[in-house]
């Protein structure tokens, strides 16, 4: 079972400063209450973050390397020099790489695109990947996006091949160095723009194109839903200029110019306007499928198609594998699930390790946050190869460094590492129940007292009499919410039940609340499996403008129901 959360209601900003602020800039309270608490206190800082402008954009060259791989661009284009693009397969990798192709074909080149797969060529800028990257003429110029920084060998090999390479990159530099060549373009090296991911990146690089050398039938605005596509689905903070880009895409998304991005909308179900959730949950998904399963060259293909008949017929090609991915994810999530409950009480006590042969490499990352977000616990889980190599994905909560748990357990795993919260690893089938006692007594030593007790963090209570239009307009200044920006959650006291819920598809739970004499309906998403406590409640929510044939009303969507405290 799942341990239960404790909710913690952040404090209130000063209520001086929050009425000040607000009849200065015509805002409701609790909006700039909620900016407040997110750090913008100075008042021109808080117009920039609600009203992000494009203008603000910083100046290109002040990212590292940006002069050197300028000056190299734009020396292939005088020279008509072949190009290779060399990406990574997910939204990021995928997105960047069509950006590139886009900016590099407006000055006249006839780059190609390379996707590596997942099963043959791994991930990154691999020694087989550059062979079937090369396969036809050796290019002059080779770019890799999304992956590069630290291919010391690779860099190598295309050196002794005559091959330039830039490197368009933002994964962390290791202590060895990074691979030598003509410009590598990373934020992780500067002071500036380290929250960038590699679509961020390609833009800043094609934004310093632009101002070197414009291009008057060329509109990089154009691209910007490309961008966002990246910035939203890489899980980047959203802050500085990847707020600039994230909201502007978002709007550009609305107005696409690319027929696959409007194809893949379509058969996603995106309305307008387009928001970061449809980009996380609906179209980033589809891109992401094809690189899971297959090739991801699939998703490239549609966001480089110039055709809407052709681009639809891919779009439902990638839809049809985000469905399998789904079937994937739910058969290995249940097996898990099975083994989990099988495990003696010390082996998951603290943290989670379940591995079976047959489970796709694909989905292991997808299943194992769905784990470690459920029970709260760090979570690896490990897709078995016929040779008895597992492969296996690792994600972690918060005050718990994966890194270091797979440290502690070097000598039992052939490889691993990433990151504090996501990490790979590779382990003998033999000894994987080793590893999982090891990773399990490490997290026990890592974990604080409460550490593995699940938080709601809370911005602000609010009373229903608050809950009006006039918050909604001001409410929608601070999209788009994700990472460093997250969706505010709401809390109110003493909430009654107007009438028995309403069931919906059989698994969600339509509520009209009311307290104080004010009414408010809300949507409990997969409220039949929660154990609901008898009213009076305590409600925890989020809100969103609902809009049905003209008419705007304020929704409640419920994450939590605790009994009134």
């Amino acid at each position: 079972m799942p341990a239960k959360q404790k909710w913690v209601v952040a404090p209130s900003p000063d209520t001086e400063l929050v009425r000040e602020y607000s009849d200065a800039l015509n805002l409701a309270p609790v909006v700039v209450s909620l900016a407040l608490q997110r750090g913008f206190d100075d008042q021109d800082e808080l117009e920039r973050f609600l009203y992000p402008r494009l203008k603000d954009l910083g100046d290109p060259f002040k990212l590292p390397g940006v002069q050197k791989a300028v000056d190299r661009l734009l020396e292939a284009v005088d020279n008509k020099e072949s190009v290779v693009l060399y990406g990574d397969y997910d939204v990021d990798g995928v997105s960047s790489v069509a950006l590139l192709n886009n900016v590099l074909s407006a000055y006249g080149l006839e780059p190609v695109p390379f996707l590596p797969t997942r099963m043959e060529e791994g991930y990154g800028l691999s020694v087989k990947g550059i062979e079937n990257s090369l396969n036809g003429p050796t290019p002059d110029l080779l770019i890799a996006a999304d992956c590069g920084t630290n291919s010391r060998d690779e860099a190598a090999i295309l050196k002794e091949e005559g091959i330039d390479l830039i490197i368009l990159d933002h994964h962390e530099p290791d202590s060895a160095g990074t691979a030598d060549c003509v410009a590598l373009v990373n934020p992780k090296l500067g002071d500036d723009y380290h929250y960038l991911c590699t679509a961020g990146v390609v833009f800043k690089v094609a934004h310093a194109l632009m101002k070197s050398r414009p291009l008057p039938d060329f509109d990089l605005k154009n691209q910007l839903d490309l961008v966002a596509m990246g910035t939203i689905a890489d899980i980047v903070p959203l802050e500085d200029e990847n707020r600039i880009v994230a909201r502007r895409g978002l709007a550009q998304l609305d107005r696409t110019v690319h027929p696959g991005v409007a194809a893949l909308k379509k058969v996603a179900g995106v309305g307008s306007p387009a928001r970061a959730h449809d980009v996380g949950f609906k179209l980033g998904p589809r891109l992401n499928a094809a690189g899971r399963l297959d090739k991801a060259s699939a998703s490239l293909e549609l966001l480089l198609c110039q055709d809407y008949g052709d681009a639809q017929v891919l779009a439902e090609g990638l839809d049809q594998q985000n469905r399998d991915r789904q079937a994937l994810e739910l058969k290995t999530r249940e097996e898990a699930e099975q083994m989990i409950h099988d495990l003696p009480p010390e082996q998951r006590s603290h943290a989670i390790v379940v591995g079976a042969r047959g489970w796709h490499p694909g989905v292991v990352g997808i299943v194992a946050s769905r784990i470690s977000r459920h029970y709260h616990r760090p979570t690896f889980v490990v897709g078995i190869a016929e040779d008895g190599l597992g492969k296996g994905s690792g994600r972690s909560v918060e005050g718990v460094s994966l890194v270091a748990a797979l440290e502690s357990a070097r000598d039992l795993i052939e490889a691993g590492g990433g990151h504090e919260m996501a990490a790979g690893v590779s382990v003998r089938e033999e000894k994987l129940e080793e590893f999982r006692i090891a990773f399990v007594k490490n997290v026990a030593e890592q974990a604080e007292s409460d550490t593995l007790i699940p938080k709601l963090h809370i911005d602000g209570e609010i009373p229903f009499k608050d809950l009006t239009l006039d918050l909604l307009d001001s409410y929608e200044l601070l999209r788009p919410f994700g990472a460093g920006n997250p969706q505010p959650l709401f809390m109110s006291r003493g909430v009654e039940l107007m009438q028995e819920p309403r069931l919906i598809k059989e698994k969600h739970l339509k509520f009209r609340f009311y307290q104080n004499g004010i009414e408010h309906e809300g949507i409990y998403f997969n409220g039949v499996d929660k154990d609901i406590p008898n009213p009076p409640w305590d409600i925890a929510y989020t809100i969103d403008r609902n809009e049905w044939r003209g008419r705007v009303k304020l929704n409640m969507v419920i994450q939590a129901i605790r009994k009134a405290s």
